[in-house]
């Protein structure tokens, strides 16, 4: 049976049309009915190279209209299995990291107390601990799986603990994260030291960098994935820099040598069966982003977000199919 928040349909009204939310989502109060909700935080001023992060939540609504609603990889219309809202944006404060903390937590938290799933447009990497200090008053420590150039497990920079390079080593020290399950993936390019990456094996963290993503190949590594974060709750973390900037240049810390955008679309599409609680796509910035390519991308990736639900919900309602076919 169709969900009831999904998408207008196209063929009644032109993409380019309507209020911009996204995938022109229905923006709705919270209720029962949801599964996911999308939501933006447009926060940048704990990056620490290029700004502008924040206009990245309108960059990918105004992208989003070209996805549409079914996956021919995973055989399903996703709104025949979830419901879900374009729920707004955080009304974070520039400049004020712990007062925006505070206001992520307060938007995010009722969102997870009815079981909805957060989909979060950032904004930079340091809104993460927001999320994750959200999540963690539901699930407790949950594991991190974390798709990035760089493992932003720094302890200080340029005299400040709280920025875009800190947020898992804030969120270790809160006892936010499980580390025993968590894993970065895709670290990558030159260091101001060892202790970049180090670090994030020190804290516990199993640590795949990118020439390594390659010598193993996708299935591998997703196999890698899923035998790590085993049945924990699970928190994805996409940074976009994660790609390589000839197919995502619209980031704030490029990094040379990352995947292609249609291999990180294969990766996320490829973990099924895994209890995801919430996911975020950060760091794009659309003021360097050519013809939109890297929004485009993200929007996309959060389609393969929405659909890893909907797999897991059609694959619950098979599984009690057959429970019950059997008791009979």
């Amino acid at each position: 049976m169709t969900k009831k928040f999904r998408p207008v349909d196209p063929s009644l009204h032109a993409r380019f049309t309507g209020i911009r939310t996204f995938m022109r989502l229905p923006s709705e109060e919270l209720c029962e009915e949801l599964d996911f909700a999308i939501v933006g935080v447009p926060f940048d001023t704990a990056a620490s190279f290029r700004a502008g992060a924040r206009f990245g939540p309108e960059a990918i609504r105004n992208a989003s209209p070209l996805v549409r609603t079914y996956s021919y990889d995973h055989q399903i219309d996703l709104f025949e299995y979830v419901s879900g809202i374009d729920y707004g944006d955080v009304p974070v404060i520039p400049g004020d990291i712990h007062e925006s903390y505070k206001r992520m937590e307060n938007y995010l938290v009722p969102l997870l107390e009815k079981n909805i799933v957060p989909i979060v447009m950032g904004g930079d990497h340091s809104i993460t601990l927001g999320e994750l200090r959200a999540v963690a008053q539901k699930y407790g420590p949950v594991a991190l799986l974390q798709f990035d150039s760089h493992a932003d497990v720094g302890d200080i920079h340029l005299g400040m603990k709280y920025t875009h390079g800190t947020p898992f080593r804030r969120a270790v020290e809160e006892g936010l994260i499980d580390t025993s399950h968590s894993i970065q993936v895709g670290l990558r390019g030159s260091l101001d030291g060892p202790e970049e990456i180090d670090d994030a094996t020190t804290l516990g963290f199993q640590v795949i960098r990118s020439v390594e993503l390659f010598e193993m190949g996708i299935p591998k590594l997703i196999k890698t994935i899923k035998r790590r974060v085993g049945d924990a709750p699970v928190f994805l973390t996409f940074d976009i820099d994660f790609v390589d900037p000839a197919f995502a240049p619209g980031t704030g810390t490029p990094e040379i040598g990352g995947v292609m955008s249609r291999e990180a679309l294969q990766i996320v599409r490829g973990l099924t069966d895994i209890h995801f609680v919430a996911f975020d796509v950060v760091e794009v910035l659309p003021m360097h982003d050519q013809s939109n390519i890297t929004a485009s991308l993200a929007a996309n990736i959060i389609f393969e977000m929405i659909a890893l639900l909907a797999v897991q919900k059609r694959n619950n309602v098979n599984r009690k199919s057959c429970t019950a076919r059997k008791i009979d």
